[in-house]
Parts: C-alpha cells; sequence; structure tokens
C-alpha cells in the first residue's frame, strides 16, 4: 500500500510522517517509523496544483486594495457664479480635482446645467 498524498506530498500511513521525495533510490523510507516502500508507487503520476490569489499576501496587493476602497460621499452638486461661454448661463457647476503633482493647484472643472458645455481651469 503507498503512502497519503496531498498534492506532491507524500506522508508515510503508518505514522503520518512527510516523506522525502523519491531520488534515486528504488524505495521510500520513513525516517520516523521506518516503513519501507517501492519508489515506483509515484512515478509517472501527474501533479495539477491551484492555489487563491489571497493565500499569498503581498505588500502590493495590499495597498492596491486600500486604495480601491471608498466610501459614499454626499454627491450634491456645487453652483458658482460663473458664465457659460456658450449659452450665457449665469451659474455652473464646478467640482475639483488634483490631477497634478501635490504642489500643483487643483484643476476646476465647469459645468452647464443648461447646456452641457464643459471647461476646466488650472490653478
Amino acid at each position: 500500500m503507498s503512502g497519503s498524498r496531498f498534492g506532491s506530498l507524500i506522508f508515510c500511513d503508518r505514522c503520518g510522517n512527510l516523506l522525502d521525495l523519491p531520488g534515486d533510490d528504488d524505495t521510500i523510507a520513513c525516517e520516523h517509523c521506518g516503513r519501507v516502500e517501492e519508489a515506483s508507487a509515484y512515478e509517472n503520476q501527474v501533479i495539477t496544483t491551484h492555489s487563491n490569489p489571497s493565500a499569498f499576501p503581498s505588500t502590493l496587493r495590499q495597498k492596491k486594495t486600500s486604495l480601491v476602497q471608498t466610501t459614499e460621499v454626499d454627491k450634491k452638486k456645487v453652483f458658482v457664479d460663473e458664465t457659460c461661454e456658450k449659452c450665457g448661463e449665469k451659474q455652473m457647476s464646478v467640482k475639483t480635482m488634483q490631477l497634478r503633482s501635490a504642489d500643483e493647484g487643483a484643476t476646476v472643472f465647469y459645468s452647464c446645467e443648461r447646456c452641457g458645455y464643459q471647461t476646466r481651469l488650472n490653478n
């Protein structure tokens, strides 16, 4: 009877000890209990392993996960007294985003609610 297998690991049926993989010897011997078996029992066996990506944590994956997490923000539109260049509407909605390096100003996006015209200003 051959030892128990778990993936490419071979365990002794008698004591459960992890056995060395077969080398050039014709037998596999358990160093714990002394049980010996033929190495040919493990020849020509295909071993397929699968792993879950989260099984191997990495610093980069943790950073990516923490950056992706978002919180719900009350998304009310903010309006400013800015005249639309296309239709002349007196107020436009505004939002800002930091698109350039931190030592440079934020980019301000203006949007006209009446005609849909959009423009931006780099501060």
